[in-house]
């Protein structure tokens, strides 16, 4: 089996965890994984690495992502999201395209946001969907995330269908909660689709029942040439970083940056620190 990414168009109703299961089945190996976690109800890319490719997904994962969304006004539920019991309805038809503009500018850019606390962060060894589900009441701290562009696309009474582009650890549903929250009326997310990841978007990707009939693996180096910027090697770098010893910065980019040979055969992910270069992660076998 090759090494590399597999792009999932994930339908609805599957957990990121189903998603890998069944790619596991498909490539026929256990060693798979996935790079930023999408709720069942979500649909759109997911990035599955499998074999030497899962030692990409940390650092995929933080790449930043876009989305579309549809947020319903004047509702607020326990989840932030469709899925979730509604505790309070408020009547929205005032709220003019002006207000909601205004209220989406002001949560973009550097934010502190609250997570959902039916979200997957772990409060005292223990996800807090779990403490929220078992009645827990859960209070997560806010932490910084960037908001790239919050904007609207289109109206259709209480229902608004958003486009978000954002940092790694934004969570849709607590954007759409807080929205309704400015609006004075409440909010939740009824949809949500993942439409890129860094350098790969959904439109490369495919639903599970085509992997089926034929198992699209994006090759690692072509993968890491797509996520990552490029720094060729001489063979001795090459023997070196195979090694685990440092090398010159060469003026390298700040950030993850991937090291081919001179044969263009993946060698590592780099990362460039105090003026020397160390590996992040080494694909080249040392012999």
């Amino acid at each position: 089996m090759t090494d590399g990414l597999v792009l999932v168009d994930k339908p609805a109703g599957w957990t990121s965890h189903d998603v890998v299961a069944r790619v596991r089945r498909l490539a026929g190996t256990r060693r798979v994984g996935h790079a930023g976690t999408l709720d069942p109800m979500a649909t759109g890319l997911l990035v599955v690495g499998v074999d030497r490719a899962t030692r990409l997904l940390g650092h995929l994962a933080l790449h930043d992502k876009d989305y579309l969304a549809t947020i319903r006004l004047g509702v607020t539920t326990v989840t932030d999201d469709a899925e979730g019991d509604v505790v309070d309805v408020a009547d929205a038809s005032g709220v003019t395209d002006a207000a909601v503009a205004t209220a989406m500018v002001a949560l973009t850019g550097d934010l502190l946001q609250v997570p959902s606390s039916v979200s997957a962060i772990k409060v005292d060894g223990k996800r807090a969907y779990a403490r929220a589900r078992a009645g827990e009441t859960v209070e997560l701290a806010a932490r910084p995330v960037q908001v790239s562009t919050f904007s609207l696309l289109a109206r259709r009474g209480d229902e608004l269908d958003v486009a978000v582009t954002c940092s790694t650890g934004t969570y849709v549903r607590a954007l759409a909660r807080d929205l309704g929250t400015a609006l004075g009326v409440g909010a939740h997310l009824t949809a949500l689709r993942r439409t890129r990841i860094g350098g790969f978007g959904v439109d490369g990707a495919h639903s599970l029942e085509a992997l089926a009939s034929a198992f699209d693996v994006v090759p690692l180096a072509d993968a890491l040439r797509r996520a990552f910027p490029v720094r060729m090697l001489t063979d001795d770098e090459v023997f070196r970083v195979a090694r685990g010893q440092r090398i010159e910065d060469a003026g390298m980019p700040a950030g993850p940056v991937a090291a081919f040979a001179p044969d263009g055969s993946a060698v590592a992910l780099l990362e460039q620190r105090d003026g020397l270069v160390r590996s992040l992660v080494v694909f080249a076998p040392a012999s």
